[in-house]
């Protein structure tokens, strides 16, 4: 069970929790978060939800002027590799970006990322687990990332979708994920290039219009909630379930999602320095703009009916649901109108404690083993239901329009 959970269940985990990747956005907040806490240190300390990508947006609405998209994307489909080079074709302003958008930032720590895939090899179950159900159906209550997700062309295929946004959640915990034959550069580089279409496009859909409360998605704000979302959250979640981490494998781990954050195009200085200023801009960006919005409910119908014709008896929309519930809590799983499971709710909320403890070594009894066997078994059944959807390439390409069911 472990050797097939740390690297499927982290395949798993990235297709439920990369629901919101290609389109994350948040809700306003005033922002009072010091540079003086980010990766440089320093900062102008300019509001993000002001700040976009000035690099990639009239590089990619260029593209979307001149009708190139579509042969863009024929052309990138064959770039998988971070040390492949760009294939020949690409238009000179865009090749420019990508050459240089592609390059690690300077303080990237070799060292740091080879630790990361020691902590991703060690805690693949949860994270599996985490990025799904406390990531991704969070990303159903994040306001601004649930219509963007639904009003893009994106929301008119989910299955497609999250199949394709599976890639961010996978490559990260890959053992080669930065490395020249890994595929985290080049998932990251074609992930902003969509970001910047869907800057260009969303704002053109009357119907996102009529329900945004913002004239441009995708802040940097935006993409940092998102982030929040999942190893913010994956962290605070494993510190409340008591999982030993070594202080190295902790910072292996944020370093890995701080190169990421910046190769989406976030500026340094709003990309926390440690865990604890972490915490602290999700406390002020992530936590207060939880809420739900008609959007965001069809998106977590859509979530929890995934496993609706598979035959893989643990992955019912009550089991589905009584996780959910479990993860994110009573408030969150009433918004979204997820009903209470009468096995699995009270079965989680007091066998799931002690089965972390089994795994980990620090509990020999006190444990039912039917109830292990049953998290051992939904886990294992969660493995077996993403596998189908990852075993083809999973090439990621920028929208040309939006959704059309509400154009």
């Amino acid at each position: 069970m472990e050797n097939l959970s740390r690297r499927n269940m982290l395949k798993a985990g990235g297709t439920v929790g990369a629901v919101g990747a290609l389109a994350t956005v948040g809700q306003a907040t005033p922002w009072t978060w010091s540079p003086a806490g980010s990766v440089p240190g320093r900062g102008s300390g300019a509001n993000p939800q002001g700040v976009w990508d000035d690099e990639a947006d009239p590089v990619v609405a260029k593209l979307l002027e001149r009708g190139q998209v579509q042969r863009v994307n024929e052309l990138l489909r064959g770039w998988t590799k971070n040390g492949q080079p760009l294939p020949a074709g690409l238009p000179n302003e865009l090749r420019d970006f990508m050459e240089h958008a592609r390059q690690l930032p300077s303080w990237t720590d070799r060292g740091k990322l080879e630790t990361a895939v020691r902590f991703n090899q060690k805690r693949g179950t949860y994270l599996g687990v985490l990025y799904g159900f406390a990531s991704g159906m969070m990303s159903t209550v994040i306001p601004r990332e649930a219509r963007a997700v639904y009003y893009s062309q994106g929301g008119a295929d989910m299955k497609d979708r999250i199949t394709k946004t599976a890639k961010l959640g996978y490559d990260i915990g890959s053992l080669n994920a930065y490395r020249p034959d890994g595929e985290m550069i080049v998932t990251c580089l074609k992930t902003r290039l969509a970001h910047a279409s869907v800057r260009t496009l969303l704002p053109q859909s009357p119907w996102w219009n009529h329900s945004a409360q913002e004239k441009i998605p995708i802040s940097q704000a935006d993409i940092m909630v998102t982030w929040h979302s999942l190893p913010t959250t994956v962290m605070r979640m494993l510190n409340r379930w008591n999982v030993p981490i070594a202080a190295d494998e902790s910072a292996g781990f944020l370093h890995s999602w701080q190169i990421t954050a910046h190769m989406l195009g976030v500026q340094d200085q709003y990309i926390p320095n440690s865990w604890n200023q972490a915490d602290a801009q999700a406390r002020q960006v992530l936590d207060p703009i939880l809420a739900p919005t008609p959007e965001g409910k069809k998106l977590a119908d859509i979530l929890l009916d995934l496993g609706m014709n598979l035959d893989l008896s643990l992955l019912s929309r009550g089991v589905l649901g009584a996780l959910t519930r479990f993860m994110l809590g009573d408030k969150i799983a009433d918004w979204l109108e997820i009903p209470r499971e009468p096995v699995w709710s009270p079965l989680l909320e007091t066998a799931w404690g002690p089965y972390v403890l089994v795994r980990e070594g620090l509990l020999q009894v006190g444990m039912p083993k039917e109830a292990y066997w049953l998290f051992d078994e939904f886990l294992r059944q969660f493995v077996l239901f993403y596998m189908s959807e990852l075993r083809m390439p999973i090439n990621i390409t920028i929208p040309v329009g939006n959704n059309p069911r509400y154009s």
